[in-house]
Protein backbone atom coordinates (compact mmCIF):
# COMPACT_ATOMS: atom_id res chain seq x y z
CA UNK A 1 0.00 0.00 0.00
CA UNK A 2 1.56 3.27 -1.20
CA UNK A 3 -0.66 6.11 0.00
CA UNK A 4 0.01 9.60 -1.37
CA UNK A 5 -3.22 11.35 -0.35
CA UNK A 6 -5.38 11.11 2.78
CA UNK A 7 -8.76 12.89 2.78
CA UNK A 8 -11.17 12.98 5.70
CA UNK A 9 -14.51 14.47 6.58
CA UNK A 10 -14.84 16.25 9.96
CA UNK A 11 -18.30 16.05 11.53
CA UNK A 12 -19.37 12.53 12.37
CA UNK A 13 -16.01 11.19 11.18
CA UNK A 14 -13.29 12.90 13.21
CA UNK A 15 -15.56 14.53 15.80
CA UNK A 16 -19.15 14.46 17.02
CA UNK A 17 -21.33 16.67 14.79
CA UNK A 18 -20.83 20.35 15.56
CA UNK A 19 -17.90 19.88 17.91
CA UNK A 20 -15.02 22.36 17.91
CA UNK A 21 -12.61 19.99 19.61
CA UNK A 22 -10.50 17.41 17.79
CA UNK A 23 -8.52 14.81 19.72
CA UNK A 24 -5.05 16.46 19.85
CA UNK A 25 -3.43 13.09 19.11
CA UNK A 26 -4.45 13.60 15.47
CA UNK A 27 -2.13 16.56 14.91
CA UNK A 28 1.28 14.86 15.26
CA UNK A 29 -0.02 12.00 13.11
CA UNK A 30 -1.13 14.39 10.35
CA UNK A 31 2.21 16.17 10.70
CA UNK A 32 4.18 12.96 10.25
CA UNK A 33 2.07 11.98 7.24
CA UNK A 34 2.89 15.29 5.58
CA UNK A 35 6.57 14.86 6.42
CA UNK A 36 6.37 11.54 4.56
CA UNK A 37 5.12 13.44 1.50
CA UNK A 38 1.45 12.51 1.90
CA UNK A 39 -1.07 15.19 0.91
CA UNK A 40 -3.51 15.71 3.80
CA UNK A 41 -6.94 16.97 2.76
CA UNK A 42 -9.76 17.92 5.13
CA UNK A 43 -13.13 17.91 3.35
CA UNK A 44 -16.22 19.37 4.98
CA UNK A 45 -19.48 21.18 4.53
CA UNK A 46 -18.00 23.70 6.95
CA UNK A 47 -16.47 26.94 5.75
CA UNK A 48 -12.79 27.81 5.73
CA UNK A 49 -12.80 29.63 9.09
CA UNK A 50 -14.45 26.69 10.85
CA UNK A 51 -12.02 24.16 9.35
CA UNK A 52 -9.09 26.41 10.25
CA UNK A 53 -10.26 26.57 13.85
CA UNK A 54 -10.64 22.84 14.37
CA UNK A 55 -7.37 22.09 12.54
CA UNK A 56 -5.55 25.10 14.01
CA UNK A 57 -2.08 23.57 14.68
CA UNK A 58 -1.73 22.44 11.04
CA UNK A 59 -4.25 24.67 9.23
CA UNK A 60 -1.57 26.43 7.19
CA UNK A 61 -0.15 23.13 5.93
CA UNK A 62 -3.20 21.14 4.85
CA UNK A 63 -5.50 21.39 1.84
CA UNK A 64 -9.13 22.24 2.62
CA UNK A 65 -12.17 21.19 0.63
CA UNK A 66 -14.70 23.57 2.17
CA UNK A 67 -18.38 24.34 1.66
CA UNK A 68 -19.16 20.83 0.42
CA UNK A 69 -16.65 21.01 -2.43
CA UNK A 70 -17.47 24.44 -3.81
CA UNK A 71 -14.39 26.12 -2.30
CA UNK A 72 -10.92 24.56 -2.20
CA UNK A 73 -7.90 26.30 -0.71
CA UNK A 74 -4.39 25.60 0.55
CA UNK A 75 -1.83 27.80 2.29
CA UNK A 76 -3.92 30.90 1.75
CA UNK A 77 -4.41 30.25 -1.95
CA UNK A 78 -7.79 29.64 -3.61
CA UNK A 79 -7.62 26.55 -5.82
CA UNK A 80 -11.31 26.17 -6.75
CA UNK A 81 -14.33 28.44 -6.31
CA UNK A 82 -17.76 27.65 -7.74
CA UNK A 83 -20.20 30.54 -7.41
CA UNK A 84 -23.98 30.26 -7.40
CA UNK A 85 -25.63 32.99 -9.52
CA UNK A 86 -27.30 35.56 -7.26
CA UNK A 87 -30.71 35.19 -8.92
CA UNK A 88 -30.65 31.51 -7.93
CA UNK A 89 -29.49 32.34 -4.40
CA UNK A 90 -32.34 34.80 -3.92
CA UNK A 91 -34.99 32.46 -5.29
CA UNK A 92 -33.76 29.61 -3.07
CA UNK A 93 -33.67 31.87 0.00
CA UNK A 94 -37.30 32.85 -0.59
CA UNK A 95 -38.28 29.19 -0.92
CA UNK A 96 -36.58 28.23 2.35
CA UNK A 97 -38.12 31.23 4.12
CA UNK A 98 -41.54 29.71 3.47
CA UNK A 99 -40.61 26.52 5.38
CA UNK A 100 -41.35 26.17 9.09
CA UNK A 101 -38.63 25.93 11.77
CA UNK A 102 -35.84 26.28 9.19
CA UNK A 103 -32.90 28.65 9.29
CA UNK A 104 -30.93 29.82 6.24
CA UNK A 105 -27.21 30.39 5.91
CA UNK A 106 -25.71 31.95 2.78
CA UNK A 107 -22.00 31.27 2.43
CA UNK A 108 -19.24 33.21 0.74
CA UNK A 109 -15.68 31.84 0.66
CA UNK A 110 -14.62 33.76 3.78
CA UNK A 111 -17.81 34.25 5.79
CA UNK A 112 -21.46 33.28 6.06
CA UNK A 113 -24.55 35.44 6.25
CA UNK A 114 -27.66 34.90 8.36
CA UNK A 115 -30.76 36.96 9.02
CA UNK A 116 -31.95 34.96 12.03
CA UNK A 117 -32.34 36.56 15.45
CA UNK A 118 -32.37 33.17 17.22
CA UNK A 119 -29.73 33.59 19.94
CA UNK A 120 -29.38 29.86 20.60
CA UNK A 121 -28.73 29.12 16.93
CA UNK A 122 -26.30 32.03 16.62
CA UNK A 123 -24.38 30.94 19.70
CA UNK A 124 -24.14 27.40 18.33
CA UNK A 125 -22.79 28.32 14.90
CA UNK A 126 -20.41 30.96 16.27
CA UNK A 127 -19.12 29.33 19.46
CA UNK A 128 -19.27 25.65 18.50
CA UNK A 129 -18.80 25.64 14.73
CA UNK A 130 -16.68 28.82 14.75
CA UNK A 131 -18.32 30.11 11.60
CA UNK A 132 -17.35 33.64 10.60
CA UNK A 133 -20.92 34.96 10.83
CA UNK A 134 -22.29 38.25 9.55
CA UNK A 135 -25.85 39.11 10.58
CA UNK A 136 -27.88 40.98 7.98
CA UNK A 137 -31.43 42.28 7.86
CA UNK A 138 -32.15 40.75 4.47
CA UNK A 139 -30.28 37.88 2.81
CA UNK A 140 -31.66 39.00 -0.55
CA UNK A 141 -29.40 42.05 -0.36
CA UNK A 142 -26.14 40.19 0.31
CA UNK A 143 -23.39 40.98 -2.19
CA UNK A 144 -20.60 38.40 -2.21
CA UNK A 145 -19.37 35.41 -4.19
CA UNK A 146 -21.87 32.87 -2.85
CA UNK A 147 -20.65 29.28 -2.96
CA UNK A 148 -23.29 27.55 -0.84
CA UNK A 149 -26.75 28.01 0.64
CA UNK A 150 -27.52 25.89 3.70
CA UNK A 151 -30.87 24.91 5.15
CA UNK A 152 -30.89 24.17 8.88
CA UNK A 153 -33.54 22.26 10.81
CA UNK A 154 -33.04 21.18 14.44
CA UNK A 155 -34.35 17.63 13.96
CA UNK A 156 -34.36 16.43 10.34
CA UNK A 157 -33.20 18.83 7.65
CA UNK A 158 -33.24 16.12 4.99
CA UNK A 159 -36.92 15.37 5.58
CA UNK A 160 -37.81 19.06 5.56
CA UNK A 161 -35.90 19.61 2.33
CA UNK A 162 -37.62 16.69 0.61
CA UNK A 163 -40.97 18.17 1.54
CA UNK A 164 -39.98 21.73 0.69
CA UNK A 165 -37.28 22.22 -1.94
CA UNK A 166 -35.97 18.93 -3.36
CA UNK A 167 -38.57 18.54 -6.11
CA UNK A 168 -37.97 22.04 -7.45
CA UNK A 169 -34.21 22.33 -6.97
CA UNK A 170 -32.72 18.86 -7.43
CA UNK A 171 -30.84 19.04 -10.72
CA UNK A 172 -30.70 22.83 -10.77
CA UNK A 173 -28.42 22.59 -7.75
CA UNK A 174 -26.64 19.76 -5.95
CA UNK A 175 -28.41 19.18 -2.62
CA UNK A 176 -26.44 17.23 -0.02
CA UNK A 177 -27.65 16.07 3.40
CA UNK A 178 -24.96 16.87 5.96
CA UNK A 179 -25.75 15.34 9.35
CA UNK A 180 -29.27 15.53 10.75
CA UNK A 181 -29.50 19.31 10.85
CA UNK A 182 -28.15 20.55 7.51
CA UNK A 183 -28.83 20.37 3.80
CA UNK A 184 -26.17 22.09 1.70
CA UNK A 185 -27.00 23.49 -1.74
CA UNK A 186 -24.15 24.08 -4.21
CA UNK A 187 -23.77 24.26 -7.97
CA UNK A 188 -24.71 21.09 -9.88
CA UNK A 189 -21.83 18.70 -10.42
CA UNK A 190 -20.02 20.03 -7.35
CA UNK A 191 -19.35 17.89 -4.30
CA UNK A 192 -16.47 16.69 -2.15
CA UNK A 193 -15.73 13.95 -4.65
CA UNK A 194 -15.34 16.27 -7.65
CA UNK A 195 -13.06 18.52 -5.61
CA UNK A 196 -10.95 15.55 -4.53
CA UNK A 197 -10.78 14.26 -8.11
CA UNK A 198 -9.33 17.59 -9.28
CA UNK A 199 -6.68 17.44 -6.56
CA UNK A 200 -5.79 13.91 -7.62
CA UNK A 201 -5.42 15.07 -11.21
CA UNK A 202 -3.38 18.10 -10.17
CA UNK A 203 -0.90 16.02 -8.17
CA UNK A 204 -0.95 12.92 -10.37
CA UNK A 205 -2.36 10.71 -7.61
CA UNK A 206 -4.45 7.62 -8.42
CA UNK A 207 -7.39 6.08 -6.57
CA UNK A 208 -5.03 3.25 -5.55
CA UNK A 209 -2.85 5.85 -3.81
CA UNK A 210 -5.76 7.55 -2.03
CA UNK A 211 -7.33 6.92 1.39
CA UNK A 212 -10.66 8.53 2.32
CA UNK A 213 -12.76 8.60 5.51
CA UNK A 214 -16.44 9.57 5.83
CA UNK A 215 -19.73 8.98 7.59
CA UNK A 216 -22.58 10.72 5.76
CA UNK A 217 -24.30 11.00 2.39
CA UNK A 218 -22.24 14.02 1.39
CA UNK A 219 -19.13 11.80 1.62
CA UNK A 220 -20.34 9.19 -0.87
CA UNK A 221 -18.79 10.74 -3.99
CA UNK A 222 -15.51 11.23 -2.14
CA UNK A 223 -15.39 7.57 -1.13
CA UNK A 224 -15.67 6.63 -4.81
CA UNK A 225 -12.35 8.39 -5.44
CA UNK A 226 -10.33 5.98 -3.30
CA UNK A 227 -9.53 2.28 -3.26
CA UNK A 228 -8.86 2.67 0.47
CA UNK A 229 -12.28 4.09 1.35
CA UNK A 230 -13.26 3.88 5.02
CA UNK A 231 -16.56 4.46 6.78
CA UNK A 232 -16.52 4.97 10.53
CA UNK A 233 -18.61 2.54 12.54
CA UNK A 234 -21.20 5.23 13.33
CA UNK A 235 -21.70 6.06 9.63
CA UNK A 236 -25.02 5.79 7.81
CA UNK A 237 -25.66 2.35 6.39
CA UNK A 238 -25.46 3.51 2.77
CA UNK A 239 -22.00 4.93 3.51
CA UNK A 240 -20.86 1.66 5.05
CA UNK A 241 -22.12 -0.17 1.98
CA UNK A 242 -20.20 2.18 -0.34
CA UNK A 243 -16.92 2.04 1.61
CA UNK A 244 -14.43 -0.76 1.05
CA UNK A 245 -13.46 -0.82 4.72
CA UNK A 246 -15.00 -0.06 8.12
CA UNK A 247 -13.05 1.42 11.03
CA UNK A 248 -14.01 2.22 14.62
CA UNK A 249 -16.43 5.04 15.45
CA UNK A 250 -15.60 8.73 15.65
CA UNK A 251 -15.91 8.60 19.44
CA UNK A 252 -13.35 5.79 19.51
CA UNK A 253 -11.07 7.66 17.08
CA UNK A 254 -11.34 5.08 14.31
CA UNK A 255 -9.65 7.32 11.73
CA UNK A 256 -6.67 7.84 14.02
CA UNK A 257 -6.24 4.09 14.42
CA UNK A 258 -6.00 3.63 10.64
CA UNK A 259 -3.70 6.61 10.07
CA UNK A 260 -1.22 5.38 12.66
CA UNK A 261 -0.75 2.27 10.54
CA UNK A 262 0.60 4.48 7.73
CA UNK A 263 3.46 5.80 9.88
Amino acid sequence: MMIKLVATDIDGTLVVDGSANLNPDYFPVFQRLMEKGILVVVASGRGESSIENIMKPIANQITMIAEGGSYVCAKGQTLELHKIPMEIVRELVMDIRSMTECEIMVNGPKCCYVETKDEKFLHWIIEDYHFNVIQVDDLLEVEDEIVKVSLYHPVDAGKQAKQGIFQKWEGRLHLAVSGNEWVDCVMPGINKGTALQKLQQQYGISKEETMVFGDNRNDLEMLEQAVYSFAVENAREEVKEKANYITDSNKNHGVLKVLRQLL
